[in-house]
């Protein structure tokens, strides 16, 4: 599951690292990049909630995450055969929905193999291997290399091919009793409206909201941004974008196993006045010589993208629900962290100043901590509280 993680975020991931390459081939403006990162996001959400529900509803959770990677593999070479900004919006929404249940069945996945004291470490080992391993350090420093000597587009080809090898292998290692759905036979249909009476459901959707925002706020543009407005050369742009991809390593371990310590609620209202610095430290610290490690530590609030993402979902639903309350979660935050808010974020920095997307990116991340205190504690002193069903059914 990490492998595959890792290469979907590769792929994913990758167009914002070969932005300068793509944007000055294609004449591409901030609100293009920013609707193209939109794009992607919203198939992505709408396919991660109703396909992983149908995938659980029909008992066929191994079968869709497998088609999925597959497809989302074959879709990549669609970014590298991009003419225009049309024909790669289409490329990138067919992308996200084909990427769309691969992460709510990943976590899914290891959640149904995971104790619940290490719950928030194996989903963060996931998130690891995922967006910082292979989407935040190896991506830049090997995409840039491939689009300097290759041109941008091979760099699409080559990023799509591991995971067709890596969708075959899932099909012949993923446990028939890790990928089948609990018993459904005493429960009515599920709907959104039901996952809505769980507490922690309805105020970490929010809370997730502005997690996913405070990422997608600033990750479609900073790489444009440190080359055209901070000056970098487009390799010390790559080694700039692996050292936040070191920082995304290590916080989404040390972060979400904190988290299985010392409580969910208190973990996510620190990290994310950690990260109410990144754009700060982004903006007035450029050009010294704090300027990277004062990057490097504030973008630790990437380490709780899994918390809300996968472990308070989890653990605020009964067994039965789990996948699809994972769907949803996710599903929403990409709407509004992942589509609104970088689509906000790029007329903001079109209009008013190349820079708006770091404050809209504050935003998020001081209003984040305003829901994660609605929260109900979920895990304090190694013990889980375990949800219980709000209706009684016959």
């Amino acid at each position: 599951m990490a492998l595959t993680f890792g290469c979907l975020f590769f792929d994913r991931l990758a167009l914002n690292f070969l932005m300068p390459y793509v944007a000055a081939d294609l004449h591409l403006n901030n609100t293009q990049i920013g609707l193209l990162a939109g794009a992607l996001s919203l198939a992505w959400a709408f396919s991660s909630f109703f396909s992983t529900a149908w995938a659980d509803a029909t008992n066929r959770k191994k079968a869709v995450f497998v088609l999925a990677v597959l497809i989302f593999s074959i879709c990549s070479f669609g970014s590298g055969l991009a003419v225009s900004f049309g024909t790669l919006l289409i490329a990138r929404l067919l992308m996200g929905f084909a990427e769309g249940p691969v992460i709510p069945l990943a976590q899914n996945f290891v959640e149904r193999e995971s104790s619940p004291t290490r719950l928030g470490l194996n989903a963060g080992i996931l998130q690891a291997f995922g967006s910082a391993l292979c989407g935040s350090i190896l991506a830049p420093v090997v995409l840039v290399q491939i689009a300097e000597n290759m041109g941008w587009r091979n760099a699409f080809f080559i990023a799509g091919a591991p995971g067709l090898v890596l969708g075959l292998l899932a099909w012949q290692f993923v446990r028939r009793t890790t990928a089948e759905s609990a018993s459904r036979t005493t429960r009515s249909p599920l709907t959104i409206r039901e996952l809505l009476q769980y507490h922690n459901i309805r105020w970490g959707i929010p809370a997730a909201c502005c997690v996913f925002g405070w990422w997608f706020a600033t990750l479609p543009f900073i790489s444009n941004y440190f080359v055209q407005q901070q000056g970098m050369t487009a390799a010390e742009m790559g080694k700039t974008m692996g050292l936040l991809g070191v920082s995304g390593l290590l916080s989404s371990i040390i972060v979400p196993a904190l988290s299985d310590r010392l409580g969910r609620k208190k973990v996510l209202i620190f990290f994310s006045l950690v990260g109410l610095l990144y754009p700060f430290a982004v903006y007035y610290t450029a050009g010294s010589a704090v300027h990277l490690p004062a990057m490097f530590l504030t973008y630790f609030m990437m380490g709780l993208l899994p918390v809300v993402a996968a472990v308070v979902p989890s653990e605020a639903v009964p067994d039965v629900l789990k996948a699809p309350a994972l769907g949803l979660v996710t599903g929403i935050a990409e709407i509004v962290g992942g589509v609104l808010v970088p689509a906000f974020a790029g007329v903001l920095s079109d209009q008013v100043d190349p820079s708006a997307f770091l404050w809209v990116s504050a935003f998020l991340a001081l209003a984040g901590i305003f829901f994660m205190s609605k929260l109900q504690e979920t895990r304090q002193a190694g013990l889980l509280s375990v949800p219980k069903e709000p209706f009684l059914t016959a």
